[in-house]
């Protein structure tokens, strides 16, 4: 009878590790087919790809309002990183919208904060720990946001950095071919379907999709057990909470699950909201994994891409976890919104609605001429 159950044990097991490699190869894949089917977009459509995106604001909040609104940044910056690996979009422009991903990811946590809604006191401990995240990522974009506008701070860095990695000279010239095994297979798909449109929506639902399965896998396989296993260990001090969510973050390629695993935790007293931010500051680094995955293969710039979205947060963590007086800004803020959210409920609400939809749509749809 234990032999059959270890039988058993053993091929779920296996199971789940093939799940998660094929997730990842099909990953790989996507980003593969979304770069060719982007650069297959007639000239109009790469033009109003560029148009949109030149002015800076406008990049922000559309990262913003399309991360909020699929609830995950890693489909995101991959698919930023295959746009500019078309050659679609300059790396200068697509850096507010890397940045514009990085809040509206913090959607989801918020959110999962209002569960606990009908709970006074879990509602307020809930809120503050999923508005963290949002006020770490607001406030690191206040700062790096003009150092960007005006010195070109986060792009120069990170295509000097680019040139460690990359092997393709010409830094903006035509995408360099997946070495890989997928771009024979992308370009046959391509050319067959024959609508560079109708690739690139089924290249993003691929994208989406494999992430998806890759997250949910790899956090059943290695995350669940092992984060409920030593919860009580990885707060204990600062640099301990930000290494374990840098390290959870990067095996599930979400920091949205790892976020969200706080969240409960904060509400129900297990961890306070300061002890739980280096972790969700850990989790915006490792979350960048996925878009330094997608990168692979890729041009200089594409990389450069992938490489803004690790200084970011990297800047970010290196801003405000050093110093408690700094590191408290963020904390002070989300518990100040969460205690004005309990009192006055409709403001938690405005705020979501405000930063994730509606200023960015209006700022959207009013910048059209």
């Amino acid at each position: 009878m234990e032999e059959l159950v270890s039988e058993k044990t053993t091929l779920s097991k296996v199971r789940s590790y093939l799940i998660v490699l094929i997730s990842l190869l099909l990953f790989i894949f996507a980003i593969d087919l979304l770069t060719v089917a982007m650069g297959r977009l007639n000239s109009d459509v790469a033009r109003d790809i560029i148009e949109a995106t030149r002015n800076p604001f406008i990049s922000l909040f559309v990262g913003l309002l399309v991360t909020a609104l699929i609830h995950s940044s890693s489909t995101v910056t991959s698919s930023i990183v295959a746009i500019v690996a078309s050659s679609n979009m300059t790396l200068q422009q697509a850096v507010p919208m890397i940045l514009g991903a990085n809040i509206g990811t913090t959607l989801t946590s918020t959110m999962v904060s209002f569960t606990f809604i009908n709970k006074r006191k879990e509602f307020k401990r809930a809120l503050s720990s999923g508005i963290s995240h949002g006020m770490f990522n607001i406030l690191n974009v206040f700062i790096l946001l003009p150092l960007e506008l005006y010195f070109n701070f986060l792009s120069n860095s990170a295509e000097k950095l680019a040139k460690l990695f990359a092997t393709d000279n010409d830094r903006l010239g035509p995408f360099e071919y997946n070495r890989i095994f997928t771009r024979n297979v992308t370009e046959w798909i391509v050319e067959n379907i024959n609508i560079p449109f109708l690739s690139t929506i089924l290249a993003i639902f691929l994208v989406f999709f494999s992430i998806k399965v890759l997250t949910t896998s790899v956090y059943k396989t290695f995350v669940l057990d092992a984060f409920q296993d030593i919860s009580k260990v990885i707060f204990k001090n600062t640099g301990l909470a930000f290494l374990y969510g840098m390290f959870f973050t990067a095996a599930v390629q979400s920091s949205t699950v790892t976020t969200c695993l706080v969240v409960p935790l904060v509400a129900n007293r297990k961890v306070s909201v300061v002890k739980s931010f280096p972790f969700i500051v850990g989790a915006n680094i490792g979350t960048t994994i996925t878009a330094v995955i997608a990168a692979l293969y890729k041009t200089e710039a594409a990389i450069a891409v992938a490489l803004v979205h690790v200084l970011f947060n990297s800047i970010g963590a290196l801003i405000f976890l050093p110093f408690p007086e700094i590191r408290q800004i963020p904390v002070k803020l989300a518990e100040w919104m969460g205690d004005t959210s309990v009192r006055y409920r409709v403001f938690g609400f405005a705020y979501i609605l405000l930063t994730f939809f509606i200023i960015p749509f209006l700022l959207i749809y009013l910048s059209q001429d």
